[in-house]
């Protein structure tokens, strides 16, 4: 059986209303921070979470972690490295 592959964004796409449009990656990354820091104003740190690759390198988890407890300031980090 062969599988189909589908085409691969190359642009961000944001959702207007209902609908999806494309966006600059300036734009995207900056709705994607507003979000974050809109959940974590209201909720906390712990409202938001990683999950790391246990494929990925020591220093990618370790960015991973740093990124999660100093800048979001979450504890809730989590791999598959148990697998």
């Amino acid at each position: 059986m062969q599988r189909r592959s589908l085409p691969r964004l190359t642009t961000p796409l944001v959702r207007d209303g209902g609908a999806l449009r494309q966006a600059s990656w300036d734009e995207a990354l900056d709705r994607a921070a507003a979000g974050f820091r809109a959940t974590i104003d209201a909720h906390g740190g712990g409202a938001v979470g990683c999950f790391s690759c246990s494929k990925a390198s020591n220093e990618v988890n370790y960015f991973a972690q740093k990124l999660m407890r100093a800048t979001m300031g979450s504890n809730h980090i989590d791999s598959c490295n148990r697998t």
